[in-house]
C-alpha cells in the first residue's frame, strides 16, 4: 500500500482519522464518547485501511489544527465555530446532518423527540403555556399523539387549543425558531434528565428479539454473574404467552390487526391456555376454520412459530401505545410502551 504525500487529495473523513492515530489513546477515548455510533464505525473503518502516511502530511494536519485553536487566543464555542471546526475534518454532507440535529430545524428533532414524549408528560408541561404556543405544538406532532395530548389537558384549556388550531395560519419562521428554543432549553433538557430509562427495561425490550435458543442462552450465561439483573429482565420481557393476560376485547382488537396465516402459525406453536383464549374469543366458524387450517399444514419449522409470535407481540405494544388495547405484566399492571 502506497504512501499517503497528498494532503490536498485527503476527504474530511480522511483528516479526522489520520488525528485520532496520531493522538493519545486516552485522548481517542475521550473523543470516541462523544461521537454516535456511525461516526465511529466510519472512522474505524478508515483507519483500519489508512496505510502509512507521511510525517509532512500528519504535520501539516496537526499543526493547522493548533492554529486555529489558538489564533482567538481562547476558545469559542458557537454553532458557527463549531461548523467551522467540523468542516475541517468531515465532509460537507455529514457537517450539514450534524449541524441540522444540533439546531433542530423546523419539523425535525425537537419535534421528532416530542412525538415520544408520554402524553400525560407532555401535556402537564403544556398546560402550564399560552394555548396559541400550545396550538403551534399539536400542530407539528402527530395526529394520533396530538389527540392524545388533548385528552390529558383541562377540557376549557383543550378546548381553546382547538380552537386557536382552527384560526391558525402558516406559523412564521421566527415564531416557530423561538418556540423550538423554548421547548429545547426548558422542556427536553429537563426531560433528559429526569426520563432516564432503567437499563434492565432496555435490555428486556433487546432479549424480546432474541430467538429462544438465543435467549436462553444469553440469560443462562448472565444468570451465572448476576442472578439478580437476569430475574429482573425476565420479569420484565413481554412475551407472546404474556397475550393470555389480554381480555377478550383487547384479543378481538389484536386479531383484527394481524394477517390471518401470522395468527394460525403464532397459535400452532403457542400453549393450549393461549389457544383457548383466541378460539374463545371467535365465532365459531371462524374457530373452526383456523382448527383447520392449522391441522393441514402439517409440522412447522420453531423459528417460523417464533417469527410468528414476535411480530403479534409487536403488533399488540403498538396497539397499546396507541390506546387501542391494554397490556399488563407480571404484577397485572398496566404497561406504557
Amino acid at each position: 500500500m502506497p504512501t499517503i504525500t497528498d494532503y490536498d487529495a485527503l476527504t474530511g473523513p480522511e483528516k479526522a482519522s489520520i488525528v485520532m492515530l496520531a493522538i493519545s489513546e486516552e485522548h481517542v477515548g475521550k473523543i470516541f464518547s462523544k461521537l454516535d455510533i456511525d461516526e465511529i464505525k466510519e472512522l474505524s473503518q478508515i483507519m483500519s485501511v489508512l496505510g502509512s502516511v507521511d510525517a509532512e502530511v500528519v504535520e501539516r494536519i496537526l499543526k493547522e489544527f493548533g492554529e486555529r485553536m489558538a489564533s482567538s487566543g481562547g476558545i469559542v464555542g458557537s454553532f458557527e465555530t463549531t461548523e467551522k471546526l467540523l468542516t475541517r475534518f468531515l465532509d460537507n454532507e455529514r457537517v450539514d446532518a450534524i449541524m441540522d440535529e444540533i439546531r433542530g430545524p423546523a419539523g425535525r428533532t425537537v419535534w421528532d423527540k416530542l412525538g415520544n414524549v408520554n402524553e400525560a408528560v407532555l401535556a402537564s408541561y403544556l398546560k402550564n403555556e399560552y394555548p396559541q404556543t400550545v396550538a403551534v405544538v399539536l400542530s407539528r406532532i402527530r395526529p394520533d399523539h396530538a389527540a392524545r395530548v388533548l385528552t390529558n389537558l383541562p377540557d376549557d384549556f383543550a378546548l381553546e387549543v382547538v380552537m386557536r388550531m382552527l384560526r391558525m395560519e402558516v406559523v412564521q419562521k421566527d415564531i416557530l425558531a423561538d418556540v423550538e428554543k423554548t421547548l429545547r432549553a426548558e422542556f427536553m433538557s429537563n426531560l433528559a434528565r429526569t426520563n432516564r430509562r432503567d437499563n434492565h427495561e432496555v435490555m428486556a425490550e433487546i432479549f424480546n428479539f432474541f430467538d429462544r435458543n438465543t435467549e436462553g442462552r444469553f440469560l443462562s450465561m448472565l444468570d451465572e454473574r448476576n442472578r439478580e439483573a437476569a430475574e429482573r429482565i425476565k420479569a420484565l420481557m413481554f412475551t407472546f404467552e404474556d397475550l393470555g393476560k389480554l381480555d377478550g376485547n383487547g384479543i378481538r382488537t389484536l386479531m383484527r390487526s394481524v394477517p390471518n396465516d401470522q395468527l394460525t402459525v403464532a397459535l400452532k406453536g403457542a400453549s393450549k391456555a393461549v389457544k383457548d383464549l383466541f378460539f374463545a374469543n371467535m365465532s365459531e366458524r371462524a374457530g373452526k376454520i383456523l382448527a383447520e387450517e392449522m391441522e393441514t399444514m402439517g409440522p412447522v419449522r420453531l423459528r417460523d412459530v417464533e417469527e410468528a409470535q414476535m411480530g403479534m407481540v409487536n403488533t399488540a405494544k403498538e396497539l397499546a401505545a396507541q390506546g387501542e388495547i391494554f397490556l399488563a405484566d407480571s404484577k397485572d399492571d398496566e404497561l406504557v410502551f
